[in-house]
């Protein structure tokens, strides 16, 4: 039998090309590249990376090409001690590659060549990783792939959570209320919960009521809000951003830790605001991640 574990993060790892760009071009014109780097990414590698940083003992379920086996990505997971048992590999396709271009502005276009990752919708739910967590976390994926892993771990009494993240807009209306039924922490930023709430044509209240207790939304320099039996403000912390990729999964992760060990909210936003505020320092996902004692007195040094 299996040890149990934390958390199971289930959806995309990824390569990230991160771009630099001053602007983003008009359609039928260019603009110049100011820096191009590969990083390792994935919204829900990035979550168990840094949940594992943390020190939650972390699985992770992603459909995966036959450039990954061997590679120096597996290597680094595997280094961090993180399960990749159930994994899916695809020997005939890539991994999942992501284009991330930020201007000056910091904000954002995304470009996301699925590769092995379109195998998720034909893929059998991960029962026995599943079974083997305390939570799972649904980050960006195939919809009816999340939704039966979802339903499985409802099945199972797991704590779970969802970010559809940039796959957002592969979730019909139905699709979103087929899992948001079933899951106890909505994560997204404010556009993407505001496209949630007009997509099922519910508040904030209404969207409680019906799935998850507690919603998280992010508001990158304006922080966070927690909504659940109360309106939590959590403000941010201030540093000098590099590049904003990643930091949302990084809060995702250092909200779960305290979260799963039963702190309270207003603690966990904190620790999340902290956690995510390295991130922002350096380019790429997984670059720059704190340890807890780190994160700790960050979120300490802020509250003085």
């Amino acid at each position: 039998m299996r040890k149990e574990r934390d958390l199971l993060a289930i959806g995309h790892t990824a390569l990230d090309y991160i771009i630099q760009v001053n602007e983003f071009p008009l359609p039928n014109s260019a603009t110049t590249i100011n820096n191009m780097r590969t990083f390792h990414g994935g919204a829900a590698a990035n979550v168990a990376v840094v949940a594992s940083t943390l020190g939650l003992e972390s699985s992770l379920v992603s459909a995966v090409g036959g450039d990954f086996p061997g590679s120096d990505y597996q290597n680094h997971l595997e280094n961090l001690q993180i399960n990749l048992d159930d994994m899916i590999i695809v020997g005939e396709d890539k991994t999942p590659t992501a284009f991330v271009l930020t201007d000056t502005n910091d904000d954002q276009i995304f470009y996301f060549y699925w590769g092995a990752a379109s195998r998720f919708k034909e893929s059998p739910v991960p029962e026995d990783a599943i079974m083997n967590v305390q939570a799972v976390h649904l980050a960006t994926g195939d919809p009816t792939f999340n939704c039966r892993c979802g339903e499985f771990a409802r099945e199972s009494d797991k704590i779970i959570s969802f970010d559809p993240g940039q796959d957002l807009h592969m979730y019909s209306p139905q699709d979103l209320l087929d899992v948001l039924k079933i899951c106890d922490i909505l994560f997204g930023n404010h556009h993407e919960i505001g496209r949630i709430l007009e997509s099922i044509n519910m508040n904030i209240d209404q969207l409680r009521d019906y799935g998850p207790s507690i919603v998280v939304e992010t508001r990158g320099r304006n922080g966070s809000v927690i909504y659940s039996d109360e309106k939590i403000q959590i403000d941010a912390i201030e540093r000098d951003p590099t590049d904003p990729t990643g930091a949302g999964d990084s809060y995702r992760a250092g909200f779960l830790k305290p979260y799963l060990e039963g702190e309270p909210l207003e603690y966990c936003g904190k620790l999340a605001s902290a956690v995510s505020s390295f991130i922002v320092e350096a380019e790429g996902c997984q670059t720059n991640i704190p340890t807890l004692e780190m994160a700790k007195e960050r979120m300490g040094n802020s509250l003085e």
